[in-house]
């Protein structure tokens, strides 16, 4: 049975004995259930994405794609498309009473290198990101079930059974809640969230077309609140606003703030109105409004991210203010850390244990990022280094060992990788390492060790790739991860296989 028995059984409420089965029942086609879903099809992993809207998010709402987050989109193969689609940030504009104050940087900038080809965020509406994940899922053979409405789910030993909507059951062996921070499968499972409002005040989000020569598209235009703008002039009354142009697209992106408890009014002459009352816009000027929505800034993270068979990802399992662009790209990391090790527990036969580190290395990231978005919120933190998420590591997992010395490890040149750090890019042959880690396997990376024997590892699981001197990784021996961290960094391969055997990742030895 598969997605069109799902449909059926929306529809036909005494088709009921007859569950449809799949591997993994993946709640929710946003950017995380979509990312995920692409990662368990190219792993040969049967998914189910459910999603109870009829059709894919329409809203710009997630625009910032970090530089970690493009390195994962070049793995899934859908770099060109996004980059095609997308741009980078514009520079930002202050503006007073109708006039000009001055251009400023919203982003620390950041040239792209050798390590991290990807350097500065790129602009991309979320409606367009889920296109371009759901075309690849497509290509892969998978699908998404819309209009399906997850309303309940039981466990047991062996598995997972959700309870759809208007009848009939899906059975599967893990079940992943990536349905939004009003998430109804972690409400059932009864995982609470804890957390704070970032800011008491309602904020609207919308997506605009601007008549011609009204505005620029050169500039992220930023209109202060009343009072005193960044220049020290005064600003117009009516609140904060920020008007973005969206690349690929005739679109603006407004945020706007309100000092009104009962929040702004979503329709269209209401977001014209608004739009009229922070800049020198006039409601003429609003020539279409596509896409509405009010929301009020918090930070909030799940106190578990797994309850037995069902984990949590995305906003499911944590909630951002969007200040700084860490929440979707945080999300779509959950999807990305969580995909490969479904696959080798569902695919490959590693032990189950192996599921456990998910909570244990993505819930600590989810509060820094939580901790950095608020911040950058309150105008604590600017949107620079740790906002692209090319430094966070996974040090502490217990996936984690470097057989260096201490006193090796402390001699390493800057951004040369330890264990549990990500895998930079480098020089790789006649191409780039990143082409070689492109795909669902592992990588031993052997730099100047052609004399050093190598552990015997599964040929199908992990690949090996010999090089020289690769700046910035030392002489040694290092496993990369699927998900692009280094598992184990060694002078020579000794302490591999029992660490492969410690962390549950016996699969990657070989069967000979």
């Amino acid at each position: 049975m598969g997605l069109n028995d799902v449909k059926e059984m929306h529809t036909n409420t005494t088709m009921t004995d007859s569950p449809v089965v799949t591997d993994v029942l993946v709640v929710g086609a946003g950017p995380t259930g979509l990312t995920l879903a692409c990662d368990l099809a190219r792993r040969g992993v049967r998914a189910l994405v459910a999603e109870r809207a009829a059709g894919l998010f329409p809203g710009s709402r997630g625009k910032g794609i970090q530089p970690r987050t493009l390195e994962i989109f070049d793995d899934l193969g859908v770099i060109g498309a996004a980059l095609e689609s997308g741009g980078p940030a514009p520079v930002g504009m202050l503006w007073r009473d109708g006039v000009r104050q001055g251009e400023y940087r919203m982003f620390d900038e950041a040239e792209p290198s050798d390590s991290a080809p990807y350097a500065g965020p790129l602009l991309l509406p979320q409606w367009r990101t889920q296109e371009i994940l759901y075309a690849r899922l497509t290509d892969l053979g998978g699908a998404v079930a819309f209009g399906v409405e997850v309303t309940g789910l039981d466990q047991d030993a062996d598995g997972v059974t959700a309870r759809l909507a208007g009848g009939g059951t899906v059975r599967a062996a893990y079940a992943v809640a990536a349905d939004g921070g009003r998430s109804a499968v972690r409400q059932a499972l009864g995982i609470g969230m804890t957390g704070e409002t970032v800011d008491p005040q309602p904020m609207l989000v919308a997506d605009i077309r601007i008549a011609e020569g009204a505005l620029d598209r050169d500039n992220w235009h930023v209109f202060p609140a009343d009072g005193t703008d960044a220049t020290g002039g005064a600003a117009r009354a009516g609140g904060f606003a920020a008007i973005c142009p969206l690349p690929g697209t005739p679109d603006f992106q407004l945020v706007a703030r309100f000092t009104d408890s009962a929040g702004p009014d979503l329709s269209p002459d209401g977001v014209r109105k608004a739009v009229a009352a922070r800049t020198h816009l006039s409601v003429d000027d609003v020539t279409e409004v596509r896409w509405a929505s009010d929301f009020r800034p918090r930070a909030a993270l799940a106190d578990a991210f797994r309850a037995g068979r069902v984990f949590l990802a995305g906003d499911a399992a944590h909630v951002h203010s969007p200040a700084g662009g860490q929440g979707l790209n945080t999300s779509v990391q959950d999807a990305y850390n969580l995909g490969w090790k479904l696959g080798a527990v569902l695919r490959h036969g590693a032990d189950a244990a192996l599921l456990d580190t998910y909570e244990e290395e993505r819930r600590p990231i989810a509060a820094r990022m939580l901790d950095l978005s608020t911040r950058i919120h309150h105008g604590a933190a600017r949107r620079g280094t740790a906002t692209r998420q090319l430094g966070l590591e996974y040090r502490d997992s217990p996936l984690s060992a470097d057989a260096r010395t201490a006193a090796a490890r402390a001699a390493l040149p800057d951004g040369s990788p330890q264990a549990g750090d990500r895998a930079p890019d480098g020089p790789l042959g006649a191409g780039r390492l990143f082409d070689a880690l492109r795909g669902p396997h592992f990588t031993l990376l052997a730099v100047a060790a052609a004399d050093l024997e190598l552990p015997s590892l599964h040929e199908e699981l992990v690949h090996v790739r010999h090089t020289g001197a690769c700046a910035p990784y030392e002489p040694g021996l290092y496993l990369i991860r699927p998900d692009g961290y280094v598992a184990w960094a060694g002078p020579d391969g000794r302490g591999l296989a029992d660490h492969l055997t410690s962390t549950k990742l016996e699969v990657l030895r070989s069967c000979a």
